[in-house]
């Protein structure tokens, strides 16, 4: 190698360290990000669950006229 040769591999070096560095950041950011909304997803199923048997208890208590002007 020549001294420019050596100096190009070096840069290359830093280069692929920078990108490695940059995407574990960006890997843990992403990791961190999907841990938020898979618990973001749990609690609204928990509601959604919830909301739907509340739902269903309140159309069982209701008459067949009360349940017409919803649809409307």
């Amino acid at each position: 190698y020549s001294a420019s040769g050596a100096s190009v591999v070096a840069i290359d070096n830093k280069i692929e360290q920078a990108m490695d560095l940059v995407k574990s950041h960006l890997m843990y950011a992403v990791r961190e990000e999907v841990e938020v909304l898979k618990e973001q997803i749990k609690e609204l199923v928990e509601r959604n669950s919830l909301l739907e048997r509340e739902n269903a208890l309140l159309k069982s208590l209701s008459n067949n006229d009360q349940l017409s002007q919803l649809s409307t």
